[in-house]
């Protein structure tokens, strides 16, 4: 019974998210385009769908993903083993990104712009392999940035030491990596950083930090995500100066 008055709130609450887009987007057809949207019941279907999506997305993170994360993260500190901790902070990171749908569409549509620029052949394959060469880039840079991350707190290093040197570094290499690389390597951060990865790499940054004397959750705990922004661009930029 608790369970399902909770599926309520979460459903309630996804559904007060949603206002806001949808008196932005009925203003804008009512008052300035001044027209009624063309297929009126199924934009009605859809936004039924999308609380129901959204109310089951959130419920299913709190009750799975975040106690996967912390637990994981807290019985490994425990071990005492930082071998296993590093990797599997990679691996989490690395697997997570791999699998986020974002950065698979962002892949596919950059390889079919560069097949038409005749940066690459206009093959299958090519676009193929230069997809997934870009999805692996960004895959091995958000793991090495969650273990970075995860070093960080085990040692307590000051996160905006990390933050303004890896952005220095992004700003030097945009000055020698090729035009046509840039805007994807900046979209490349923000693409790895979703629904997959987020929930993961936040539980595993709070629940390390829980459970390590004298390192504060909400101090110590956030900042991977930073990490996982910003490597990608990082390494996105060496892989176009690398590829063309």
């Amino acid at each position: 019974m608790a369970a399902i008055f909770k599926l309520l709130q979460s459903l309630l609450s996804s559904f007060k998210d949603l206002v806001p887009i949808i008196l932005v987007v009925s203003f804008f057809e009512i008052f300035i385009l001044q027209q009624a949207p063309a297929d009126l019941f199924s934009i009605m279907v859809g936004l039924v769908f999308i609380v129901f999506g959204l109310t089951f997305f959130v419920f299913g993170l709190e009750m799975g993903l975040f106690p996967i994360g912390e637990s994981l993260a807290q019985a490994l500190a425990r071990k005492g083993s930082v071998f296993w901790l590093v990797l599997f902070s990679f691996s989490l990171g690395f697997g997570t990104t791999l699998a986020e749908p974002a950065l698979t569409a962002v892949a596919n549509e950059a390889a079919q712009v560069a097949a038409e620029a005749g940066a690459i052949n206009t093959d299958e394959a090519s676009m193929e392999s230069y997809a997934m060469g870009l999805r692996l880039t960004v895959a091995i840079s958000v793991g090495l940035a969650i273990l970075l991350g995860v070093v960080r707190i085990l040692k307590g290093w000051p996160i905006h030491y990390l933050i303004i040197g890896g952005y220095v570094t992004v700003m030097v290499l945009t000055g020698f990596a090729p035009e046509s690389i840039i805007g994807v390597a900046y979209d490349s951060g923000g693409v790895t950083t979703s629904t997959i990865t987020v929930p993961l790499v936040t539980a595993l940054g709070v629940g390390l930090a829980s459970v390590i004397k004298g390192r504060n959750p909400m101090l110590d705990g956030f900042g991977l995500i930073a990490f996982a922004s910003l490597t990608p661009m990082i390494f996105v930029l060496i892989y176009g100066m690398v590829v063309f």
